[in-house]
């Protein structure tokens, strides 16, 4: 049994109310960090995210969010996570951060220099590119610069957009995901996430993964697997 299923067996023992997602004209879904740093082998976080990515199905659960958006007319937003040359001059970190600029985790020169940037851990996984690339279907909003959405634009996106509600992927699960999850429900929208298209970091006493797939079920309104969202979205 993997961490989702585990968080959905202790989300049915305590009894927690079902509270419903419909999905409708007013729905997007959000792809946070889908990039190399997190995704490809190679990436700088992969020798701790790793084990939760392959477990969870990550990286194809979420290339058929991207599928499933441009299939179904549901506008896919993604947030990404970059750091520039200015950023590694703060003062202080959390530990996360200090992590993140120490392996120069999602780095870039700076707002308007796209030079190494192809193939860089910044970019985005090869396979989906021709999704992101779609500007019809897909906005990139502005970089989150912590965990969350409060620095960048998403919820400006979302709102002129229309969007009420949002599915909500991506990585990492019990820290960026989780953060746009919660200023997502302050800000007012009904979120939903895909618990299998996210996923964590494993450490020593640390399981990233389950503490997320926790928190989605007592916060969400609505954990689906991707399996189980195709079937809502294309019956």
């Amino acid at each position: 049994m993997n961490s989702t299923e585990r968080a959905m067996q202790g989300k049915r023992e305590a009894q927690l109310p079902e509270t419903g997602f419909e999905i409708d004209e007013t729905t997007a879904i959000l792809i946070i960090d889908p990039q190399n740093d997190f995704l490809s082998t190679e990436g700088v976080a992969w020798p701790v995210v790793g084990e939760s990515v392959t477990e969870n199905g990550t990286i194809e659960n979420l290339e058929t969010l991207f599928k499933l958006g441009a299939d179904n007319g549901i506008h896919v937003f993604v947030s990404p996570h970059y750091y520039y040359e200015h950023d590694h001059k703060w003062y202080f970190e959390g530990a996360l951060e200090k992590l993140m600029h120490n392996i120069k985790m999602f780095d870039r020169g700076d707002q308007l220099n796209v030079e190494g940037f192809e193939g860089s851990g910044a970019d985005w996984l090869p396979q989906y590119k021709k999704y992101i690339n779609n500007k019809d279907n897909v906005t990139v909003t502005s970089p989150h610069k912590v965990f969350g959405p409060e620095n960048n634009d998403v919820v400006l996106q979302l709102r002129k957009r229309k969007v009420d509600k949002v599915i909500l992927a991506g990585m990492s699960g019990n820290l960026c995901v989780e953060s746009h999850l919660r200023e997502l429900l302050e800000c007012g929208f009904e979120v939903a996430v895909v618990g299998d298209a996210t996923g964590s970091a494993k450490l020593p006493n640390l399981d990233g993964d389950l503490a997320a797939q926790t928190n989605y079920a007592m916060l969400a309104s609505h954990v689906f697997t991707t399996k189980e969202l195709v079937g809502v979205v294309e019956s």
